[in-house]
């Protein structure tokens, strides 16, 4: 009497589920489906029944009927599937993630009448997990161009440049402001270069005295100076085989200057204190934010040493020239301390994002990474504000309508990053979705929502 009665609520138990339930004959006709089902699809049940689950085109399907021949379903075959990933098309033709299981049913003979599926939506799960994938590479730099991040016209030129850089084995210098991204440069030209299985050693020129210098760059033996106690391997001699990154050349002293010359010229070293020469297969990157031809004409740098580094110059804009990059860069500095810092801060208003726009940034990049980790300190709302900014950032003298007429749309980056990445892959959704991060159904989507359906688009 009582399982008569809980019978009668069978349907009510079955629309309260929240996972899709979708019952179909041995045919694969769709006998009846509940609530959820029609939530997660898109169909409703009177627009459904009596179609065969082939219209949902999920991506198991066709390798089910491929294996079993004219059979309709290997599911009848082996009589259950155990949560199985698939991808599943909604009546609005976005593709979603689903997690599958299925049953044959039985009647009370023993024979076979139909299956069972539940359909559970983790199409939000996915994309939170490629999501933290991305952040996760975001932190680690790299994204982008090998780490640096631009679509500006003067980056593009850039990248071309290191480029062409790395398949040539002369020296590179790179010229730029303060907080450019002269290092990540470097290190772009060494990831892609033939010397990339080799080391790649850096040294701050400015760093060290002169004396500590030329120990730090060609090593010294026991005994050459209070202090050397032992032999000491250079750095030159640990980047055989690499590159080697000389930031800030402009502050070598001229002694040095020689020794190099010699390096650059005959590819050997000695060590201080020795006269023995040690050959190293060395590739030089240097890089300053000084004016190396003014320093020639004051003699701080030799000529012979300027014309012998200054063999493939590459100059990075500074941020003020770059100004279609800061949405950019601003988002990714945002995403960034995000997740360092755990805080549930959504985003950033237009107007904080009009302020960064119109700021001049005589730190440039660098000084842009610190205003968001300003931010993310002084912020304890749900949006970044303009007083949230370094008190520098927000004192500058900028014309409220100006800061007001540069308004920030997420949407219209991601379209830009989409737009951007289909470009360099020749339109490849499988290779955008590997640079971005995310699957390639997310591709799909985010093609179908900003009306890219062709190359023509892109």
């Amino acid at each position: 009497m009582i399982e008569e009665e809980l019978d009668r609520y069978w349907k009510t138990v079955v629309n309260t589920i929240q996972d899709g339930i979708m019952i179909v004959d041995t045919h694969g006709r769709i006998i009846s489906v509940n609530k959820a089902f029609e939530m997660i699809t898109g169909y409703l049940k009177d627009d459904i029944i009596g179609k065969t689950c082939e219209v949902l085109q999920c991506n198991l399907f066709e390798t089910a009927r491929k294996n079993k021949g004219d059979q309709w379903c290997v599911l009848f075959d082996t009589g259950t599937m155990d949560r199985r990933r698939c991808t599943l098309l909604k009546k609005d033709g976005l593709l979603i993630h689903a997690l599958k299981n299925a049953s044959i049913l039985h009647d009370a003979q023993g024979k076979v009448i139909g299956a069972v599926e539940t359909i559970a939506d983790i199409t939000e799960i996915i994309e939170k997990d490629n999501q933290i994938a991305a952040f996760r590479r975001e932190l680690r730099s790299k994204d982008g161009f090998h780490g640096i991040i631009g679509v500006s016209y003067p980056m593009s030129q850039v990248f071309d440049l290191i480029e062409n850089a790395a398949q040539s084995d002369a020296p590179v210098i790179i010229y730029g402001e303060s907080g450019t991204g002269k290092e990540l440069v470097s290190a772009a030209i060494h990831e892609i270069s033939e010397r990339k299985h080799g080391p790649f050693v850096k040294v701050n020129c400015a760093a060290l005295t002169e004396s500590l210098l030329e120990s730090e760059l060609f090593g010294h033996v026991k005994g050459a100076f209070t202090g050397a106690y032992q032999n000491r391997e250079g750095r030159f001699e640990k980047a055989h085989g690499g590159n080697i990154f000389l930031d800030e050349i402009g502050d070598l002293p001229l002694a040095t200057q020689v020794k190099l010359l010699r390096v650059l010229e005959d590819k050997i070293i000695e060590r201080v204190g020795d006269s023995r020469s040690i050959p190293v297969d060395v590739r030089i990157i240097s890089a300053t934010n000084k004016n190396l031809v003014r320093l020639v004409d004051q003699g701080s740098i030799r000529q012979d040493f300027y014309f012998r580094i200054n063999v493939i110059p590459i100059t990075l804009p500074p941020l003020r020239e770059r100004v279609e990059d800061i949405s950019l860069l601003a988002e990714f500095f945002f995403r960034k301390n995000r997740l360092k810092s755990g805080k549930d801060i959504q985003g950033m208003s237009n107007e904080t994002m009009g302020v960064l726009v119109n700021y001049r940034w005589p730190g440039n990049v660098r000084e842009l990474k610190s205003a968001f980790e300003y931010a993310f300190v002084t912020c304890q709302e749900a949006m970044i504000q303009p007083h949230h900014l370094p008190p520098n950032i927000i004192n500058q003298k900028t014309s409220l309508k100006k800061v007001a007429s540069a308004p920030f749309d997420r949407e219209e980056i991601k379209k830009r990053e989409l737009i951007e990445t289909l470009k360099i892959t020749d339109g490849n959704q499988s290779e955008a979705a590997r640079i971005l991060g995310v699957t390639r159904v997310t591709i799909w989507n985010r093609m179908k929502r900003f009306g890219l359906y062709s190359n023509r688009n892109v």
